[in-house]
């Protein structure tokens, strides 16, 4: 299955849904009424776009049909065009340190998989042939570390893992040194679950990211926050308080397969100005794929 038949897959219940009231509103009406462009608003947030795409989308809408009427008038088009405008400005490709170590800290809360995006996403950079490197680093959740050691056997990449209840930021540091005496380009960083409203766990965090500037400098290059699409507006909330945290840069979003509300991507980067660099639509290791917000923005507005 190709990149965009897998997005498309993905994005199937956001744009099944959308589709189907876009089209009941637009056939329901010859011309654009403000009744019509209040049905209009309700679909596009119901779907989570957010209050400043949805108002950006029907901005367009209505200067379309200002300058040519209901004819030549296609929702569909004009709401792909904004979406691929909005998200195209931030670069979503991931760092990567030439000739050095690239960290990447991998965040969120718990349930959202972290652990599977650490796995998943070293698989990814396998694939294009740069040597990898995990971090074992939620020493809290016993789980967690047997999980991770789990699919580092089945990907064939190295684990670096400290006992139940070690401190994460000594973990971090062998990870490291372990990493760049390996040779690896890349180090992922599978921190623990935490709650974005816990000051006390987020601090420990920041100990953490600290620990790894003093050991390689500007560790972590990358802080990648992991985010559950079926929790809709919620993820815009724990972005904002994680951001303020850790200063992310960038979001993975995980779960778009089980979702309705799959806007809530576009919502999110609008209001924050992170780049979404990789969107999880699957449960197979290739089902993480980097996000292209041109094929983002034709699968959510797809109308079959």
């Amino acid at each position: 299955m190709g990149l965009f038949s897998k997005i498309k897959e993905g994005l199937h219940k956001t744009a099944a849904k959308l589709g189907h009231e876009i089209k009941r509103i637009v056939t329901g009406s010859p011309k654009l009424t403000g009744q019509t462009l209040e049905q209009l608003e309700h679909a596009l947030l119901a779907a989570d776009l957010g209050m400043a795409m949805t108002q950006q989308i029907l901005a367009a809408v209505k200067k379309a049909y200002e300058s040519q009427g209901s004819a030549g008038l296609d929702v569909f088009a004009i709401a792909t065009a904004e979406v691929e405008r909005s998200l195209s400005s931030t670069n979503a490709t991931l760092h990567h340190h030439a000739g050095a170590l690239t960290v990447v800290s991998i965040v969120g809360v718990n349930g959202t998989g972290k652990t599977t995006t650490s796995a998943k996403l070293a698989h990814l950079l396998q694939s294009q042939g740069k040597p990898v490197v995990l971090a074992a680093c939620d020493t809290f959740r016993a789980a967690a570390i047997e999980q991770l050691k789990l699919w580092g056997t089945r990907l064939k990449v190295e684990v670096i893992a400290g006992a139940y209840n070690a401190d994460p930021a000594a973990v971090a540091h062998d990870a490291i040194t372990a990493a760049k005496a390996r040779g690896a380009s890349y180090l992922l960083v599978d921190t623990a679950g935490r709650l974005h409203t816990k000051s006390n766990l987020m601090k420990e965090l920041q100990k953490v990211h600290r620990v790894m500037g003093k050991q390689l400098p500007d560790a972590p290059h990358e802080v990648l926050l992991v985010l559950d699409a079926t929790t809709g507006m919620n993820a815009l909330q724990q972005a904002r308080e994680f951001h303020k945290a850790v200063t992310l840069t960038g979001l993975v979003i995980t779960k778009l397969d089980g979702t309705s509300k799959g806007g809530m991507v576009v919502a999110i980067q609008k209001e924050l100005g992170l780049p979404i660099k990789f969107i999880g639509v699957g449960e197979q290791p290739d089902d993480l794929q980097p996000f292209d917000a041109k094929q983002f923005a034709a699968a959510l507005f797809s109308e079959k």
